[in-house]
Parts: structure tokens; sequence; C-alpha cells
């Protein structure tokens, strides 16, 4: 049977992967294209619907993304959102103008519940809003479906064509109903069954990564995170012993665990990886010293590894590949594509422009942090691997706010690992999307044994996420931060002050630099 697929076409917003992320949750296999990819393609790939995203342009500006008005004859279902949604309305000929009144964040939304895509949704819903345009009339042939306070058009339909669109993001889970919106779009409008799930991704990975491969070597850059550890068990099962795995401990990791990482994927460890670890630590704090800028760290975090690793290929012998266990948040927030830059992830954006490498694999890019997990599971790698503490690949290099010291990151091991035993020990720690210790550039004054002291301030952050794209901070229960304060207050050397961050995500990333 061939398989079912929804393809969504980008112009360049911030959830372009985050849409098809839904979609795959309704178990429906879905890719995302660039917006300008040909008809003719599209009708080769045979998908049961059309998606079109947000993006931050105005479809009325002459330089502003378009699209083939003949698309909209294939008789293929089309769903427009945000962006998508006023370009759908310019196209067929309605209007879109800058809003009186600009919509963002969550909004109240009222939804004709005869509509197919609102048929299951409550008469007033809470929807995400994020539009300085507005559609100012409906095309010929559509009907208005939704609505708010200001913006007369949040939905609109034209049952005859099958196209249907919503100024609000339905992908985000800020929309209360969201996902039983798309439901809709892909099953009651679409026609789709519903036969994928993630065991399908695994499989065709394998399979495209041996005949990507062929008989080349592949150098895997190992962290020993959630992230690279799935890729280099999904290289170990696509091409075996032509795998090499390269673990760096670039002084920036978590308390003990070089020796984790080591214990698990070396060579007394479960798996054949060709494991090989590489201590470099003085390089790094070497290469940071002085520095302060966030980006210029990663940045230089992320060119050092390249440089690790082309040292390691050399020694190997004819490396063609070099894998990163890269996922769609790294991606979207280093601002490849269309989106715009918010931090660079060291195996993203942190690339040096000249790798000695014939290409990077990233098999992982498409996806979410909690699809990675489920790949894992898949893998049969084990549960305490898989739902391991995210970190990022610069490590503790961005949890210390400015210069990156060997002190400072003895403080921040040390006062991370405190949190995590507390939290372990509340019983709390599977119910936290991501949860760590960071050490801030402000020093204040304290007392402690009738002294005066002048040290540095710790921040914990805990915050509750599925998909790493969008995060509330968690409500950690106060015993448990007033544990952790006193612990980290006593026992850590040079720390004097303990604060937990309450910010979300957006306005701020999980995060500090």
């Amino acid at each position: 049977m061939k398989q079912e697929m929804i393809i969504v076409l980008d112009f360049g917003g911030q959830y372009n992967q985050l849409i098809a992320r839904r979609v795959r949750e309704c178990n429906v296999y879905c890719e995302v294209h660039p917006y300008t990819l040909e008809l003719e393609k599209i009708r080769e790939m045979q998908p049961k619907g059309i998606i079109f995203t947000g993006g931050p342009n105005s479809v009325y500006l002459e330089d502003s993304p378009h699209i083939d008005p003949d698309i909209f004859k294939m008789n293929i279902p089309i769903l427009g959102i945000c962006y998508g949604s006023q370009l759908i309305a310019h196209t067929l000929g309605g209007q879109v103008a800058t809003a009186p009144v600009s919509e963002y964040g969550k909004t109240e939304v009222s939804v004709d519940r005869s509509s197919i895509l609102f048929g299951n949704v409550e008469p007033a819903t809470t929807c995400w809003m994020s539009h300085t345009d507005y559609i100012a009339k409906v095309p010929e042939g559509f009907r208005i479906t939704a609505y708010t306070a200001v913006c007369p058009v949040a939905a609109m339909e034209c049952l005859k064509q099958k196209v249907f669109a919503t100024q609000f993001h339905p992908e985000v889970l800020h929309t209360v109903e969201g996902t039983k919106m798309l439901r809709s779009f892909v099953y009651d409008v679409c026609g789709c069954s519903g036969n994928w799930k993630m065991d399908s991704f695994v499989s065709l990975a394998i399979q495209s990564l041996r005949e990507k491969i062929g008989t080349g070597k592949v150098l895997c850059a190992l962290s020993g995170g959630v992230d690279s550890s799935v890729a280099a068990v999904l290289l170990s099962k696509a091409v075996g012993k032509q795998l090499t795995c390269v673990f760096v401990d670039h002084g920036l990791l978590r308390k003990n665990e070089g020796d984790e990482v080591e214990a698990v994927f070396g060579p007394d460890g479960p798996y054949e990886l060709n494991f090989i670890r590489v201590n470099a630590q003085e390089r790094f704090y070497g290469k940071l010293a002085g520095v302060e800028e966030p980006e210029e760290k990663r940045k230089i975090i992320g060119a050092e590894f390249i440089r690790v690793f082309e040292e390691e290929a050399k020694k190997i012998g004819a490396v063609d590949f070099l894998v990163q266990g890269t996922i769609y948040p790294d991606v979207i927030e280093s601002g490849l594509g269309k989106s715009a830059v918010i931090k660079s992830h060291h195996n993203v954006g942190g690339l040096p422009e000249c790798v000695d490498f014939k290409e990077i694999l990233e098999p992982l890019r498409l996806l979410f942090k909690d699809e990675v997990r489920k790949a894992g599971l898949e893998l049969g790698i084990p549960e305490y691997l898989v739902f391991r503490q995210p970190f990022p690949g610069p490590g503790l290099g961005i949890r210390i706010v400015g210069e990156v010291t060997a002190e400072k990151v003895k403080m921040v091991q040390e006062a991370d690992f405190i949190y995590r035993d507390e939290i372990r020990k509340s019983g709390i720690d599977m119910k936290l999307g991501q949860y760590f210790a960071a050490l801030t550039n402000m020093r204040s004054v304290g007392v402690m044994g009738d002294f005066r002291t002048y040290d540095y301030a710790v921040v914990l952050r805990a915050v509750e996420t599925s998909d790493f794209m969008t995060a509330e901070a968690a409500q950690v229960p106060w015993d448990v931060l007033q544990k952790v304060m006193n612990r980290i207050v006593n026992e850590v050397k040079g720390v004097n002050r303990v604060f937990y961050d309450l910010t979300s995500k957006p306005p701020g990333t999980i995060e500090f630099e």
C-alpha cells in the first residue's frame, strides 16, 4: 500500500516543521518542502493534502513569496496558516491589508462549528495569533468560519475547492484545540487513514543512509546526549563497521559525564561504535579565554569541534562523511532557511565555512526532541539513555554567562549536580522537559559565618515542553527549591545566591546563551 503523505510548503515561518510534526502525530507521514516546489513534482508525490505555512512577509509586496495559482486546480485539499491564509486570499482575488490592530499571543476565537475544521471544537476557543496583516475581504466562493474581536476573518473556507485557511496557528500548543483542527483536516478533508508510525522513519532512514554512504567511511560526532546517541546507533544499524564515533571531552560537560559516556559507548559498553575519546579540555579553555559574547562562544566551540573531528578523521584515513545529531529546533534557532537567527548551534550555524569532509549528514534534522526519543526506543536504546536530560553541544560554555574559566566550570558543574540530584529525589524528574543550573555573571554581597562574601549567583531553570519550540517554566515545589538553594550555597565554593528563572519560551529560550 502506498504511504499516505501530507506536504507542507514552507514560506519562512518559525513553526514550519512543527506543522509537520503535528501531522505525524496524527499517524500520517508529512514532509516540508520550499514553496518553490514545482507543481509537476507535487503531482508525482501524490499528496493527500497540502499545507501553506506562516511567514514574516506581507503578501501584497512584490518581492514576497507567492504561489502558482494552478495549485488550486489540482484537486488536492489545501490548508493555509497565517501568511498561508493571506496568500490564499490574495491569490484567489480577496484583499489583504495592514490590520488596524495587530494580534499577538493567546486570543479568544469564535468559530462556526458547522465548518468541517471546527466540528469538534468549542464555540469560543483559545488560539495563538501572530500577525500585523489581515484578510480584509475573502475571495469569491469563500465563507468566514471564525473571527475575533479585532480580526473579522480568523478562518475561511471554500468547500467546492477544498481550500481552508486559519489566521491563527493551530500547530502550536498555545492553540488549545489546534490538534483537533489539524486532525479534522488530515482525516475528514484529506481522507487519510493514518498508517504511519515512527518505526517507518527508522527503517526509511536506515535504508536512505545505506544508499547515501555506500562503501564510504563515516565519523559520528558523539556527545553522549540523546540526539547524537540516537544518530550514532542509527548509523551503526545502517553501515556497521564503516562508522567511527568520536567523543570530544571539551571540559564543558556535566560532572562526571565524560566517564559516564565512555562507560556506555566505549569498548566495554553494549554498542559496537568504534569509540574514540579525545580529551581537549585545555584546548577549548584556551580558545574561549577572554570571550564573553554568547554567539562568539558558540562559533568558537563549533569551529574547534570540527577541527578536532578533522584531525581524528585524518588518523582514521579517508573519512567521507561527518554525522551530527542536529534536530529541528537547532536548525530553526540557528536561522537556516528563511527564519530569523536566534542563536547559532555549534552543529548548525556555528560550523566554520570550510569543512574537510565530503558531506555532513544529519539524519534527525527534521525531528523534534520527543520524536528523537521515540526513534531511540525503536532502535532498542535503553530508556535511561533515551530519556536522559538534554544537553547542548557547547555544554556549560553557554550555561556560564560571560567568560568561561575552569573555576566557573567547576562551580556550575557542582551546582547542576546538586540540582539534578534533588529533582530526582523529589520524583518530579520525568515530568520536566529540561532542568539545569547556570552561572550568572553577577556577583553580590552575602554573609556566611559572620563574614562578608562577594560571590556569584546561580540560576536554576526547569521547563515543561514536548517539542522544545515552546516551553513554560515548571512549578518546582518550593521545598525542593529550598533544599537545592541550601545545598548550593553551602557546598559550592564561590556561590552565595540562587535564583529561579520563570521565563517561558518565547520570549526567552530554554538555554541562557
